[in-house]
């Protein structure tokens, strides 16, 4: 009997330890450098500026807009980013759908300061 419930804790450990080495970050820290990329290569182009910084100044998970109980859409990282350079400044609101495909979208800028 002994050696059965060591059996079963053994598996049940492998399980978990399995299970944490298999999930990494969560999704909104995973996509977070591929939004601050977009906002800066949108920035440079409608800058004219080579030299920009990002910064992100708020991010949140979307939870899907379609729900039902046949299909469930699926979850967004938004990011407004704050983007410097050139005498400018810009916020871009870049949006990343969890859906394996890693492209995101930088929206328009608002409040361009020049």
């Amino acid at each position: 009997m002994e050696t059965r419930i060591r059996s079963t804790l053994a598996v049940v450990a492998a399980g978990l330890i399995a299970a944490g080495c298999a999930s990494g970050p969560p999704f909104i820290d995973q996509m977070q450098p591929e939004a601050v990329n977009m906002a800066v290569r949108r920035a440079q182009f409608e800058m004219n500026c080579p030299n920009v910084t990002a910064e992100v100044v708020s991010r949140e998970t979307m939870q899907p807009v379609v729900q039902t109980f046949v299909y469930t859409g699926v979850t967004r990282a938004e990011y407004t980013i704050g983007v410097n350079g050139c005498g400018q400044r810009a916020l871009y609101i870049v949006i990343c759908p969890d859906n394996g495909s890693g492209n995101c979208f930088a929206g328009g800028s608002r409040n361009v300061i020049r």
